[in-house]
């Protein structure tokens, strides 16, 4: 049976999210990737505990996670808490979500009151679990009239299938509208969910300094741009590796002529710090005072080591930040 290292909360450094009574690690595991059929349970399990062990207490997921089957990831997830890491659910934070594709017909996915109780109450179940700390709205529906969707969230959280909720990949605009109309009901958005990462800024257009004034927190994906980030493809890309499948976005989104030579020369200001590219940009990321935690993935207890690692060189000097903005110009 397992049991977490006792110096776990030594381990970790955690930051308020937003106005709230809520702290996340600054180091979050997202289970996007690596927790679906692509790798044995017990290796999930070695991943997931270890992250414990560190003093990772926030684990996010999303009801379409798993690759190839979605809800893969919750199905394991939840039979990794019942094999022990359960025990401690009280000191976990546990996140899922709703909006992408999950079913057939016009009832599996987007921002509908149908799709979304339907949604979590089949989360919960794959899980195993009672409610959830934070259920989010996984994007933004151009059709639904908000005020259902965030009704809907407004009455997740009046049943106590969640204790909050978040919004992710939502525009300032669209965020700043929710988050008003969430408080008009009584209820408190926690926290956004960006993609951002030193290749995609759009968060800073606005949506940082906004959250950040109303009192919600921040936690970013994809920080590490699907892996481009890090020094896997400082000399092409390796067999096995993400951007050498077939269908990957990774290829035309981050690895053209141009940003391979810009992850080169990131990678001598890491080394310059000492840090690995993946260390630094992590770093980069948590460096944004409205950002509370950066949500990582791991496809190994190697892997996430490293990442959470991060945290012991988080500082920039006024030259590096220069330095870096000139190359990503």
């Amino acid at each position: 049976m397992y049991q977490a290292a006792e110096d776990r909360y030594e381990k970790m450094d955690y930051k308020r999210c937003g106005r709230s009574g809520v702290k996340l690690p600054r180091v979050s595991l997202g289970l996007w990737q690596n927790f679906g059929l692509e790798k044995p349970i017990e290796d999930q399990e070695a991943i997931l505990c270890r992250a414990f062990d560190l003093g990772v207490t926030h684990f996010d997921l999303a009801n379409n996670y798993g690759f190839p089957a979605p809800g893969k990831a919750e199905e394991n997830f939840g039979e990794i808490l019942r094999r022990g890491l359960g025990t401690y659910r009280d000191e976990m934070i546990i996140s899922t979500k709703a909006g992408y594709d999950m079913w057939p017909g016009p009832y599996g996915n987007w921002g509908s009151r149908k799709y979304l109780m339907a949604s979590l109450d089949q989360s919960l179940k794959r899980m195993g679990l009672e409610y959830v700390d934070i259920f989010y709205h996984h994007r933004p529906d151009p059709e639904t009239p908000l005020e259902e969707t965030m009704g809907t969230l407004g009455d997740i959280v009046r049943q106590g299938k969640a204790l909050y909720v978040g919004l992710s990949n939502y525009s300032k605009q669209e965020a700043e509208k929710a988050v008003l109309m969430l408080k008009d009901m009584g209820v408190h958005c926690l926290i956004e969910q960006p993609r951002y990462n030193m290749f995609e800024r759009t968060p800073e257009d606005g949506l940082f300094k906004a959250m950040w004034e109303h009192g919600v927190g921040c936690i970013c994906y994809s920080p590490l741009a699907q892996g481009a980030l890090t020094d896997k493809y400082l000399n092409g890309i390796p067999q096995g590796s993400r951007a050498s499948r077939v269908g990957t976005t990774i290829n035309d989104r981050y690895l053209s002529e141009e940003k391979l030579d810009q992850i080169r020369r990131l990678n001598e200001i890491a080394v310059s710090r000492n840090q690995s590219l993946a260390q630094m940009a992590l770093a980069w990321v948590l460096r944004e005072k409205a950002v509370t935690s950066v949500l990582i993935g791991a496809s190994s207890v190697r892997q996430l080591e490293n990442s959470v690692q991060c945290l012991d060189h988080l500082e920039f000097s006024a030259d590096e930040l220069k330095a870096i903005d000139e190359i990503l110009k």
